[in-house]
C-alpha cells in the first residue's frame, strides 16, 4: 500500500483548491447558490477541514466528539481557509506517514457504522477532497461566472 502516492493526490487537490481561494474575493464566500445549501465559504469550509475530521473519524471519534471538533473551528477568511487546508492536510500526512503496515490494515468503525481499514479511510478523504473540489469548481463557473481557469490535475 503506497500511503505517499494517495497523500500526494490529496495534496494535488488542496494545492489546486488553493490556486481557486486565490481567485476569489471575500464577498465571494458568502455566495449561495441553492438556498439552504453550503455557501462557498462554508463549502470551502467543510473542504479545509476534511483531512483532520476524517482522520478522528477514522479514528473512531464518537458522533459527539466530531460535533465538538466542527464547533471549535472556524475558518471564515480567504487567510484562514487555506491556512487550515494545509495545516489539516500536514496533521494527516504525518499520522499516516507514521503509521505500520499492520496499522494500515486494522479496520476501524465510524460511528454511524461503516467499517474500514485505515487504509481505505484514507482512500476516502481523497474522493471526498475531490467531490467538494468539483463542486466548488462547478459553483464558481456556473453559478457565478467565475471560471478560475486552473489544471485540476497534473
Amino acid at each position: 500500500m503506497s500511503c505517499e502516492s494517495v497523500l500526494h493526490q490529496i495534496e494535488v487537490a488542496l494545492k489546486t483548491i488553493i490556486e481557486i481561494i486565490d481567485n476569489l474575493e471575500e464577498e465571494d464566500l458568502q455566495k449561495r447558490p441553492t438556498p439552504k445549501k453550503h455557501s462557498i465559504g462554508e463549502l470551502l469550509e467543510h473542504i479545509a477541514l476534511i483531512c483532520k475530521a476524517d482522520w478522528h473519524i477514522s479514528k473512531e471519534a464518537t458522533q459527539e466528539e466530531m460535533q465538538s471538533f466542527y464547533a471549535e473551528v472556524s475558518y471564515k477568511t480567504l487567510d484562514s481557509l487555506k491556512d487550515g487546508l494545509l495545516s489539516n492536510f500536514y496533521i494527516l500526512k504525518n499520522n499516516y506517514l507514521n503509521l505500520s503496515e499492520e496499522e494500515l490494515i486494522s479496520q476501524t468503525t465510524s460511528y454511524w457504522g461503516l467499517t474500514y481499514t485505515k487504509y481505505e479511510w484514507l482512500l476516502e478523504i481523497l474522493a471526498h477532497v475531490y467531490h467538494h473540489r468539483g463542486q466548488l469548481h462547478a459553483m464558481l463557473v456556473h453559478c457565478y461566472n467565475k471560471d478560475p481557469k486552473i489544471l485540476m490535475f497534473e
